[in-house]
């Protein structure tokens, strides 16, 4: 039996309280900043970053973690006495640490041994314990035992994540995007582009766009070693990937439940030099790092509008800024950590200084 299908005793007070509590945080939150990158050489065609490391927990991932926990809650799922565990890459369960801190619940997070140790040290600030595994396929069975062993609640973003929002409601990702953008030159976007973790966040803005009629296109980008991009292509739902993505907090070893693809118009795969050299680049544009997903998102974007600019189209492009680069000083932006683990990226910083003054990438 699942750990989310065991009986669990259920005090309709203290779920009462949890709901509030976290409807309570929300309203105390304000909307993330939709920033507009200024980029000569792309006349009419506009590039926007949706800022969610602006989130309390500082990544995208806090909006997630707020819906599996109400997602749980309402399901009967998670009661006051609930350990709460989660399978992460990391920004995940710095956020899922968060809310079970406010609801005084104990969280274990099963992550992978290479995750930042910014990450890790996110999750003990908020009360949480990280419990290591070497094989990034081993977090999934990892996560089970330990729910079972504990008694406790798997919360299993990759199953959930696509069903824990609700993509048709007003306090989603999508409908954020949609309402900033509407005094802007181009309001309803061309193109956005996502990468994907579970696949939750593609699942909601493709849905979005079909149920509010919108001509927008939904491009997923993914990095090497996931297998999103080939199951995309071949429907596959037995591919897996003995290599980690080296992109943390996006690409999988194997096809989540929660990755949805028939939402999605184009896949693409962006080699992981150019990311990283991508969230550099976009350092001197906007003073500021983010992490490296950020750059697989955005050089989808710089490739989408290059073709836009040889066929002569104007419009708009929107895609996320996930995270913050701080918590990746000691990789990222470590210049001995990223040729020994992602190689050379000055190829690449060539080709965004050439891209900037012709606008072909």
């Amino acid at each position: 039996m699942n750990n989310e299908l065991q009986p669990k005793s259920r005090n309709p007070q203290w779920i009462n309280s949890a709901i509030r509590k976290i409807e309570a945080d929300y309203q105390r939150s304000a909307d993330t900043h939709l920033i507009k990158l200024d980029i000569a050489c792309l006349e009419g065609i506009n590039i926007y970053l949706k800022d969610e490391s602006t989130h309390p927990t500082g990544s995208l991932k806090h909006r997630l973690a707020r819906s599996l926990f109400l997602y749980a809650l309402c399901n009967g799922w998670i009661n006051e006495n609930t350990t709460i565990i989660e399978s992460s890459s990391g920004s995940t369960a710095v956020s899922e640490a968060y809310f079970a801190r406010l609801l005084g619940l104990p969280f274990i997070a099963v992550v992978p041994r290479k995750t930042a140790c910014k990450k890790i040290e996110q999750i003990k600030f908020y009360g949480g314990r990280a419990h290591f595994v070497d094989s990034p396929n081993a977090i999934y069975e990892e996560s089970h035992r330990l729910a079972k062993d504990l008694n406790g609640h798997y919360m299993d973003q990759f199953t959930f994540a696509e069903r824990a929002t609700d993509w048709r409601g007003n306090n989603n990702i999508a409908n954020s995007i949609f309402e900033q953008m509407q005094l802007e030159e181009h309001p309803i976007p061309t193109w956005i582009v996502m990468s994907p973790g579970t696949g939750g966040t593609s699942a909601t803005i493709g849905r979005y766009i079909r149920y509010q009629m919108h001509d927008t296109k939904l491009c997923v980008v993914d990095p090497e070693n996931s297998v999103f991009h080939t199951y995309f292509n071949t429907r596959d739902i037995h591919l897996t990937s003995t290599v980690g993505s080296r992109i943390e907090g996006i690409g999988r070893p194997r096809v989540e439940p929660s990755f949805i693809p028939d939402v999605i118009d184009e896949m693409r795969t962006i080699p992981d030099a150019a990311s990283v050299a991508t969230v550099h680049w976009l350092e001197n544009l906007l003073g500021r790092k983010a992490g490296a997903s950020t750059g697989t998102n955005l050089f989808g974007v710089l490739q989408l509008a290059s073709e836009m600019k040889a066929r002569g189209e104007t419009g708009s492009i929107v895609t996320l800024l996930c995270d913050s680069g701080e918590r990746y000083l000691d990789t990222y932006f470590n210049a001995e950590w990223v040729q020994e683990n992602i190689g050379d990226i000055s190829p690449y910083l060539a080709q965004l200084a050439a891209f900037e003054q012709t606008g072909t990438l």
